[in-house]
């Protein structure tokens, strides 16, 4: 049984006239350095400080990024910079964007509250993707240090006739209160539902969902780990103390503005690699044909892939491969009984996603990767933008790319229900959560009311 609940979020003053679009960012872990900075001179009180500080040589234990986040936490809230609500809400948010250049705009709602954290075999919250320590003990170490999840977990739920988002919307003001577009063409709303009556909706509306982690695993398992540190030192008698308790951005599966989008791999460097080897390799188990790109812009590359693989991908496997200094790309298509090739090891709902396919045949036995060399973040990078992988393999800074259809959210469902785990960034849920509309609070002392 999902525990849903309202709560007095910690906000940027509404009532100064702050500009949010410079105020807010990214999840931590999509920023790179550049825009770290950019985040730094957007404004002196952009979120980046809490979530994503600078490092410092000559950083220690009591003077670190962590330790420098929560004293700015403090800062903006003494000097009413930010400000705690008086009484529980929900935060009803809306997203407009378009997922490409020429597709038409889709708007995303979703809304921000509080969800009891599970144990893991609890079937309530179910992830779908690996997670790795170093992110996990990076989250930690911020949530201690300054006792506030900064970031939604961005959970999913299904809500075929849309009751409990309706309901949020009925409830909601004409205006929000805040409205603004972010850097990358986004536009944001958000308004504060107060109402008991709705309140007692959500509840039991979510009372018999099961909730899918469609981003920020390692947020949601840092969660676990503070309540556990949290009840070591408070006690677990209580299951309504703050602590037992993550935020949540939620919205339903079935919303027409969620977008899933596909992750292709680029490799910065394979040794020895041959280009006829590896595709006489390849040929084992894939159909491969060349397809010649002419005098083709990367919009139109990029379209061209796009269309090629959603074609050939209905119901097949199908992945496409580009490497350095080729004015070609190749269309490989799984010959579909060498599937069972794949491992005795995995679960037939696992064999069926692309992102394994392209795991087990091309990168372990075609390239000769062992599965802890697919970890080396330094060699295998995401990207879900075509263009932008494209223009990553001319300029030299990979050696290669591989391009995937988007993994489906009907295999999604089953992988998590299943009790299973996809390879890590075998989803992009886009646009991603914004950080900064609302925080939460953790007072070990406090009780999360129920309505």
């Amino acid at each position: 049984m999902a525990v849903v609940r309202p709560f007095r979020g910690l906000t940027y003053n509404f009532s100064l006239a702050q500009e949010f679009s410079k105020l807010v960012a990214p999840p931590y872990d999509v920023i790179s350095e550049d825009q770290q900075e950019r985040y730094y001179q957007a404004h002196p009180n952009n979120v980046i400080r809490l979530i994503l500080g600078k490092k410092k040589t000559g950083d220690t234990d009591l003077d670190n990024r962590y330790t420098r986040a929560a004293d700015y936490l403090r800062r903006w809230e003494s000097d009413g910079l930010i400000v705690r609500a008086s009484e529980p809400a929900i935060y009803l948010t809306s997203l407009t964007y378009r997922p490409q250049d020429g597709d038409r705009e889709r708007t995303r709602w979703g809304f921000i509250a509080l969800t009891r954290i599970e144990e893991e075999d609890s079937g309530v919250i179910l992830p779908h993707e690996r997670t790795f320590s170093a992110h996990k003990d990076d989250r930690l170490k911020l949530l201690r240090t300054c006792n506030t999840q900064f970031s939604q977990i961005f959970g999913l739920y299904e809500d075929e006739p849309n009751e409990i988002l309706e309901a949020c919307k009925e409830y909601a003001d004409q205006e929000p209160v805040i409205s603004f577009q972010f850097e990358d063409g986004t536009a944001h709303s958000m308004w504060i539902l107060k109402n008991p009556s709705l309140f007692r909706k959500v509840s039991r509306g979510m009372r018999d969902k099961t909730i899918f982690i469609a981003d920020g695993h390692h947020r949601y398992e840092t969660s676990r780990n503070f309540r556990n540190i949290m009840r070591a030192r408070y006690g677990r008698r209580n299951p309504d103390r703050s602590y037992e308790f993550v935020m949540m951005y939620l919205t339903n599966m079935n919303d027409e503005g969620l977008t899933i989008l596909p992750s292709h791999r680029l490799i910065r460097w394979v040794p020895d690699f041959n280009l006829h080897s590896f595709l006489e390799k390849a040929s084992t188990w894939f159909n491969i044909d060349e397809q010649p790109f002419g005098e083709a812009d990367y919009h139109e590359k990029a379209r061209a892939i796009e269309r090629q693989l959603a074609t050939l991908g209905k119901g097949r496997s199908v992945i496409g491969f580009y490497p350095s200094g080729s004015n070609s790309w190749y269309v490989m298509t799984l010959r579909e009984e060498k599937r069972k090739l794949m491992g005795d090891d995995l679960h037939p709902s696992l064999k069926q996603l692309d992102v394994l396919v392209l795991s087990r045949f091309l990168f372990q036995k075609a390239l000769g990767f062992s599965r802890d060399q697919l970890d080396d973040e330094e060699n295998f990078h995401y990207q879900s933008s075509l263009i932008q992988a494209l223009a990553s393999v001319d300029s030299g800074n990979h050696q290669m790319a591989f391009f995937l259809n988007p993994t489906k959210m009907e295999q999604v469902k089953e992988v998590a229900r299943n009790f299973l785990v996809m390879p890590r960034k075998s989803t992009y849920f886009y646009p991603k959560v914004i950080t900064g509309l609302v925080f939460n609070k953790i007072d070990p002392h406090e009780t999360i009311e129920a309505f």
